[in-house]
């Protein structure tokens, strides 16, 4: 019962695919109520439909999290409806792969707007609430390229790395009022997005040379990570990044 999540609400963003959708539904097996977003209201309702056959309590809430008018017409909605946010998945995370020379300015703060400021302007947005109540989960999923680095994607590694020190910033601030704040840092996973270098003999070969189980994961193995965070088992675990790939890190 350590790992329940009944009675609990969460909110996953960027969650019609990939890792937020194995994450979302992860959370609703474990017995949540799970709100799903993306920037499209058509690829949500797969996975509401998916979640609820499968016995699970899901439902859409499409808005760009970028966008401020989007995302606080969006929370006004849920507020009004009286839905309670007690699990923040920050889970969007664009890329802009390129050397910095062809990564302008604007193409930078594009970047770093979408993954590090709207997480920072919807937490901003929920965690009041979850202060009040005393408790609360905040999760951001940051990178293993936040501490780490690869040629040809500054901007991203800029942004990860400013989601992990974001979370620690947080989790000292919140802790108090019993919020913990906590980060997931995934490795090379198989999703839509890597598409392109899941097919890249190079990438691939330095999967299988340098990732010890010599794989890319797949999405649903991010998941128990996520359900851990969230649940009563992590309940004094506060300002951690949890890596999540199968030992790169690790590795020499």
């Amino acid at each position: 019962m350590m790992f329940s999540l009944g009675h609990r609400t969460a909110l996953v963003t960027g969650a019609s695919r990939g890792l937020g959708r194995a994450i979302a539904q992860a959370l609703a097996q474990a017995g949540a109520h799970v709100i799903v977003n993306g920037r499209d209201a058509d690829r949500l309702a797969p996975v509401v439909e998916t979640i609820s056959e499968a016995g699970g309590r899901a439902q859409a809430c499409a808005f760009d999290i970028a966008n401020a008018a989007g995302r606080e017409a969006a929370l006004a909605d849920l507020a009004g409806a009286g839905q309670t946010i007690d699990i923040l998945v920050n889970n969007v995370g664009r890329r802009h792969r390129g050397p910095v020379s062809a990564i302008d300015h604007a193409a930078f703060l594009d970047l770093l707007d979408a993954d590090l400021a709207a997480p920072y302007a919807l937490t901003r947005a929920l965690v009041p609430a979850m202060m009040a109540r005393g408790a609360g989960r905040i999760i951001n999923i940051c990178s293993i390229a936040g501490p780490r680095a690869r040629p040809n994607d500054a901007a991203y590694t800029a942004a990860k790395g400013g989601l992990a020190a974001l979370t620690r910033a947080m989790a000292m601030e919140f802790a108090p009022h019993g919020v913990l704040v906590n980060g997931i840092a995934p490795g090379f996973f198989a999703t839509e997005t890597n598409a392109a270098m899941t097919r890249d003999p190079g990438v691939q070969r330095f999967v299988e040379e340098h990732i010890p189980l010599g794989r890319w994961g797949e999405p649903h193995e991010i998941a128990g990570a996520a359900v851990f965070l969230a649940s009563d088992a992590a309940s004094y675990v506060n300002g951690h990044i949890l890596t999540v790939d199968a030992g790169l890190s690790a590795s020499f």
